[in-house]
């Protein structure tokens, strides 16, 4: 019988640093003229990482992938957000994406996978994938369900369901009553009850970030020689706004990040290059717009036929 090798940080460390590799292996490829720019960085508390930015290329006008690794001791505002009294150290590694096309019709994309543990003993996986089109697309939307769901349903039958579910709640936009995109699955806190346990969920979490590059390079490859004009390209820009305010009001791990003094640039650099906002606006009737909006709504069950 093979004695499986526990799944340590270090593990779990390179093989994030080996999906950043390969996934802007994959992205430049399928790109073709775009090159990821690296930029080093340090943090003074301990650990560092890599952020690696794409501007102006064919199809990508700005993408971010980033991997980072750090430790030191937990500030009071991270141990009151992990709901924590005690003071301990802290390791977190994860690779973290967003990409802004050029092209209206190819959507933006978000994936983050992640490790965290605490010197007390505590210790999960967390992550997820979300697609947001600027126009939504039914068999598009299909498309990336349905790869997401097989993903899951070959670790474990209930995932998709659940963490499908927690990505409507989590990508939604109170303000504007309307979700951030399609969805897609979102997971925090998986916490490993024993070392078989946790090579279990590593895998899942392998898995989730191996089905990066494959989804978006079908999106790239499909969609962006799609045509569009100047009201496309507007809707676009109005979209990237929606997409500016859940980042900055609503989403978590901004929030976490720059409360808890984390590197400001690669907090940052799921921005849009480019995004307005229109005072009151309002869309026309019957127009691919509304038909968009009408589905940006929890509970749209994309596995399955409309």
């Amino acid at each position: 019988m093979t004695v499986q090798e526990p799944v340590t940080r270090e593990t779990i460390t390179a093989f994030f640093k080996d999906l950043q590799d390969r996934i802007c292996l994959a992205l430049t490829e399928a790109d073709g003229t775009g090159r990821f720019q690296e930029d080093l960085w340090e943090r003074p508390g301990g650990g560092g990482g890599r952020s690696r930015i794409m501007s102006g290329g064919t199809i990508i006008e700005k993408g971010g992938v980033g991997f980072s690794a750090v430790h030191g001791e937990a500030t009071e505002a991270t141990l009151r957000v992990l709901n924590l009294t005690e003071p301990a150290e802290f390791y977190a590694t994860g690779v973290s994406i967003v990409l802004h096309p050029h092209n209206p019709m190819v959507p933006i994309i978000h994936m983050n996978v992640r490790y965290f543990e605490m010197s007390s003993g505590h210790n999960w996986f967390g992550g997820g994938i979300d697609l947001t089109p600027h126009y939504v697309v039914a068999d598009d939307a299909r498309w990336f369900h349905q790869y997401l769901k097989s993903i899951c349903d070959f670790h474990q039958s209930a995932y998709y369901a659940k963490f499908k579910a927690w990505a409507d709640d989590y990508f939604y936009i109170p303000h504007r009553q309307e979700t951030r995109g399609v969805g897609g699955i979102f997971f925090d806190y998986l916490r490993p009850a024993d070392d078989s346990h946790k090579a279990s969920l590593f895998s899942f979490v392998q898995d989730v970030g191996n089905a990066f590059a494959p989804i978006y390079t079908h999106f790239m490859r499909n969609n962006h020689e799609l045509p569009y004009g100047e009201q496309e390209k507007n809707w676009q820009l109005l979209r990237r706004g929606r997409y500016v305010e859940f980042n900055l009001v609503w989403d978590r791990g901004t929030r976490f990040g720059l409360e808890t003094n984390g590197r400001t640039e690669s907090i940052l650099m799921s921005m849009p290059p480019q995004a307005n906002w229109h005072y009151n606006f309002t869309v026309a009737p019957g127009s691919r717009e509304e038909q968009t909006l009408e589905l940006l709504r929890k509970g749209v069950d994309w596995a399955e036929e409309l």
